[in-house]
């Protein structure tokens, strides 16, 4: 086997992780997917694996922390440690997978009561969820013509192709829009539309990427699937940044700053909407498919969305000792430890006299605003898992979708009064996403 010849190769070479050969890997997990790996390849790169870790002086080089990224990823199953995280590969993304990833504490570096300097960050995860949608739309097309055999099972019709492209180019507009380039989707025709997009993508990024698809099975809209839960890592990694910017303007007394941080983050999560129009086009049949294999993984184990959803007001005892937190010990961990909160510190800021008047009612009117995005990011999120799973537990160890019914409806806030927005008194999409 060609992967076998290889890495053996590699082995017995310079063992340089620069030249490591991931094409022949990846061509073998998408051949059969992960699932169905055999096991002479696991086994291989488990070897490599602990060829590649082995302690060494120093901070080890970029591609060494890739490549062995990677091999995590691609190991989970055969560790027996496979879940959320390992299976959207948010390490090999450079996506936060829990709160011991990220530098500098809770505050992240906002202790002073300062805001930051959001561009550069803001930027970049607009230009990382431009390049996850741009690439699966690449792959729908490059399948729709032929140009490809990765994922062959179950390939979707024209038509739905069609659908997901001008989903795609929606999801995509607003970032791009906010880098300058709203004018490269004006175009309809796909390819151009391709070409823009493609403007945006980082060179630099590019191999993380392409390491970061490895579906377990070869379903065709398991590659959607998969980037579109990515881009809502992305989105939530993101909100997690807002609301801590948020809670150091709250405590300095800095009502302007602490409203247009969420409202930024309130307008991210608004128009992130056709990302879930985009997964409603995903065949029930195919999804059930692949998802027998995906046993294990759910996305009650997403530290970015517990993480948002902490900040926003400390969990109740019993929230955050059920299974949903007990799936992310460190976000547990942290809120036991006394991490803050939007709704504390605004408490406390009206409280102690920093916030009045017309200052705290603004910011009371961008809490509620967020909180009606919120609310209804968990209502569409239940009508598509109703759709998609029916009665079926999650794969999680879950329940499903008893369990979104439970929850869509916990407050995102208590300091101030809830009323909901129109989205939440009318369903804009008729009961499914579009």
């Amino acid at each position: 086997m060609r992967f076998v010849r290889e890495l053996t190769s590699w082995l017995s070479g310079t063992a340089d992780a620069d030249s490591f050969p991931y094409s022949p890997v990846l061509a073998e997990f998408h051949r059969v997917g992960k699932h169905f790996v055999e096991k002479e390849l696991l086994a291989l790169l488990d070897k490599i694996r602990a060829q590649v870790s082995a302690p060494t002086a120093g901070r080890p080089a970029p591609a060494v922390g890739l490549l062995r990224d990677f091999l995590d990823v691609a190991l989970d199953k055969w560790d027996g440690r496979y879940d959320y995280r390992s299976y959207l590969a948010l390490r090999v993304l450079r996506l936060p997978c829990g709160v011991d990833d990220r530098p500098g504490g809770e505050d992240d570096g906002y202790a002073d009561g300062s805001v930051g300097q959001p561009d550069g960050a803001r930027r970049d995860r607009d230009r990382l969820l431009v390049r996850l949608v741009a690439d699966a739309l690449a792959f729908e097309l490059a399948a729709g013509s032929g140009a490809t055999d990765l994922l062959p099972e179950d390939r979707p019709s024209p038509e739905v192709v069609a659908k997901r492209h001008r989903l795609g180019v929606r999801a995509a507009s607003p970032a791009l829009a906010r880098l300058g380039l709203a004018g490269a989707v004006h175009d309809r025709e796909p390819a151009a539309v391709l070409r823009a997009l493609a403007a945006e993508r980082d060179p630099a990024g590019e191999p993380a990427l392409r390491l970061s698809m490895l579906p377990v099975y070869v379903s065709h809209d398991e590659y959607l699937f998969i980037r579109v839960l990515q881009a809502y890592e992305c989105l939530f990694a993101g909100l997690v940044e807002e609301l801590r910017a948020t809670i150091a303007a709250l405590r300095a007394g800095h009502a302007r700053p602490a409203a247009d941080r969420l409202a930024y983050a309130c307008a991210q999560l608004t128009a992130a909407g056709p990302l879930f129009s985009l997964l409603a086009t995903m065949q029930p049949t195919a999804f059930q498919t692949f998802r027998q294999y995906t046993e294990g993984a759910s996305a009650i184990q997403s530290r970015s969305y517990k993480l948002m959803e902490s900040l926003c007001r400390t969990p109740e005892g019993t929230r955050l000792e059920s299974p949903a937190y007990q799936q992310v010990p460190e976000v547990r961990d942290r809120v036991h430890a006394g991490q803050p909160s939007v709704d504390e510190a605004f408490r406390a800021a009206v409280r102690g006299g920093l916030l009045t008047g017309t200052d705290g009612e603004l910011v009371a009117r961008a809490m509620r605003a967020f909180a009606d995005a919120v609310l209804q990011w968990r209502r569409t999120h239940h009508r598509l898992a109703t759709r998609m799973l029916g009665p079926r537990p999650g794969t999680g160890y879950t329940e499903g979708t008893p369990y979104l019914a439970a929850v869509r409806s916990i407050p995102v806030f208590t300091s101030v009064a809830h009323e909901p927005g129109p989205s939440a008194r009318t369903d804009p999409t008729g009961g499914t996403p579009e």
